[in-house]
């Protein structure tokens, strides 16, 4: 940092000292630590503790950009407490599950007053100060009750305040930003729009109705006790990719980052050029370093998880104008709130009777080497002594070992290397999703096998979910052209070849049950049999099943779930044979998706 720099810190340094400044900052001033990193921790902290600050400084002493005079960006926000943000953070869990994921998930249930703004590190205690004087402003005039009215169209879903307390608020927020400006002499922008409490954005036009009866079943308490709270955020990431640390890893590299679980890393999707695959080069948080890391170690979180609260401002409906003061509790989590009363047994119960569902995923395998390379693909790959090589990328690096040799894989072939693309784009896909995948079933081929694996490594959940072969969702046999049955691996070959197959799993339809060339007829009844016996067998399960099997399977086994009568045979050939991809959902045609009561 610049001497003058220095200079100007000290000089604010010495001004906030005669102002009473907190014992925080003198604390770490009198540690030894120049005034402008030390201003910066506990900007980055939210005030909360002199130790907390010096932890952040000694976690920073690498930071290439410690002494960068780069303020965080500040925003306020209205949010609710008590059993209301209880209800409202179920909503949120369940419209992910339900519907996948949709922009009002990247940030906690609020309702915005003030949108983001900047102020220097030396100048956040007036902001606080700020805060309480808009409050105690406007505390005489808050209303007991805060009406909610849901609101919904084809993109949006959200609650509407009612005019009264919309008008107070609007009020608080500008008297905010009035007091900011003198105080801190930050530029803040208050809403003066129709607030709103944003329960589902972006989200796609066929989830609104399901959308529509999960936040019907919140029933909002209107004297729910609101605060205003006081977040921040470091501007310098705010287009980047926030990832999360599932696990410790400890570099191989003087390149690449230690992790610990539970640190935030983030990533700029832009500047990857330099990492290999299954690596990223992000920012540390905890740090300020920049390096490689495994990205396997990680999951994809909101931003919003790393913003700061610093200071609230609680409304409360009971207490007299007395004993109202701005709370000085802070945390480092976004989504953590102010003080909540227990909640309602009866009420979550209630909620949960109406938005829990089972649904059902069924996804047709990827693409298969022998058609890319016709049946003669056996031949390309054999060596003359009858050992497998690869001829083409697009051939498997390998191919797992069988009974009898190559012979086996003639009418069971495996995924090609596209095909095991597409399979783990597909379970990337449904972890972007905020897909739950509770139990996985697949057909006995051994391309089902495979996609089910790669979707399970891509969802991190390979070691810890067991793949349950199931023989009465294969293929209509009919197609298989031959008068036996195809010869599939055992589960003992499976488990040989690392796959992680349960073998306590009794079918529904066992593999010695399918008959040579079987009728359209038998091929359906034994579909609609079996995918059924799976339901049963996981009528205790909340979540999405998984069934990976064959084109045909996206209609004969879905529509016996819905009530619907089986195709014409000459309508079912002409769907499967000329409209169905490979793994759909990869870019293509997304699987059937199913929401069963």
């Amino acid at each position: 940092m610049a001497a003058g720099e220095t200079q100007l810190y000290a000089k604010v340094s010495s001004k906030a000292r005669g102002r009473g400044a907190s014992s925080a900052l003198e604390s770490l001033l009198a540690s030894g630590f120049p005034a402008h990193t030390a201003l910066k921790a506990l900007a980055a902290t939210g005030r909360k503790t002199a130790e907390e600050a010096s932890d952040w400084l000694c976690c920073h002493s690498n930071d290439p950009s410690l002494d960068d005079p780069i303020p965080q960006e500040y925003a306020l926000f209205l949010c609710p407490t008590g059993t209301m943000l209880e209800n409202l953070q179920e909503f949120w869990k369940e419209s992910k599950r339900q519907c996948a994921k949709n922009r009002a998930h990247e940030v906690f249930p609020h309702v915005t007053l003030c949108d983001f703004f900047t102020c220097e590190d030396q100048k956040v205690e007036c902001l606080y100060e700020a805060l309480k004087r808009a409050g105690d402003s406007v505390v005489g005039s808050f209303p007991a009750t805060v009406p909610l009215a849901l609101h919904s169209s084809v993109s949006y879903l959200g609650y509407f305040l009612a005019d009264q307390p919309a008008d107070v608020l609007r009020e608080f927020a500008t008297m905010f930003a009035t007091e900011a400006a003198v105080l801190a002499d930050c530029t803040v922008k208050p809403c003066t729009k129709q607030l709103h409490l944003t329960l589902a954005h972006k989200f796609y036009p066929h989830h609104q109705r399901t959308l529509e009866q999960l936040a019907r079943a919140l029933h909002p308490d209107p004297c729910c006790q609101w605060a205003a709270a006081l977040y921040s955020r470091d501007m310098r990431f705010v287009h980047y990719q926030t990832l999360k640390a599932l696990f410790q890893y400890k570099p191989q590299n003087a390149d690449e980052l230690t992790l610990n679980p539970g640190e935030y890393i983030f990533v700029d999707p832009t500047q990857q050029e330099e990492a290999s695959e299954g690596w990223v080069i992000g920012i540390s948080q905890r740090t300020g370093c920049r390096g490689f890391l495994p990205e396997n170690y990680t999951e994809r979180v909101s931003e919003s998880d790393t913003w700061v609260k610093h200071r609230t401002y609680t409304f409360s409906l009971a207490a007299d104008l007395s004993t109202r003061k701005d709370s000085e509790a802070s945390s480092r989590n976004g989504t953590s709130h102010p003080p909540q009363t227990p909640r309602s047994a009866s009420s979550v119960q209630a909620l949960q009777a109406t938005i829990l569902r089972r649904s059902v995923l069924v996804a047709r395998h990827g693409e298969r080497v022998d058609q890319v390379f016709g049946k003669s693909w056996l031949q390309q790959c054999s060596s003359p002594d009858g050992k497998y090589y690869r001829p083409d990328l697009n051939f498997p690096c390998s191919l797992p070992r069988r009974k009898n040799g190559l012979k086996d894989f003639e009418n069971d072939p495996p995924l090609s290397s596209c095909g095991i693309f597409q399979a783990r784009l597909a379970g990337e896909a449904l972890l972007d999703s905020g897909v739950r995948i509770t139990s996985v079933f697949a057909s006995p081929a051994l391309r089902c096998v495979q996609t089910a694996k790669h979707i399970l490594e891509e969802l991190r959940l390979e070691q810890r979910m067991k793949i349950r072969v199931e023989p009465g969702i294969f293929e209509w046999t009919k197609w298989e052209g031959g008068k036996i049955i195809p010869s599939v691996m055992t589960l003992a070959e499976l488990r040989e070849a690392n796959f992680n197959v349960d073998p306590d799993y009794r079918p529904a339809f066992p593999l010695s049950s399918l008959t040579p060339a079987e009728s359209y007829n038998e091929y359906v009844a034994r579909c609609s049999l079996s995918v059924k016996r799976i339901l049963s067998t996981c009528c205790q399960d909340v979540g999405v099943i998984l069934i990976v099997s064959h084109g045909s399977a996206l209609d004969s086994c879905t529509r016996p779930l819905l009530g619907l009568p089986p195709r014409d045979s000459g309508d079912f050939a002409q769907l499967v044979r000329k409209e169905l991809p490979e793994c759909p959902g990869v870019g293509l045609r997304l699987p059937a998706f199913l929401t069963m009561k």
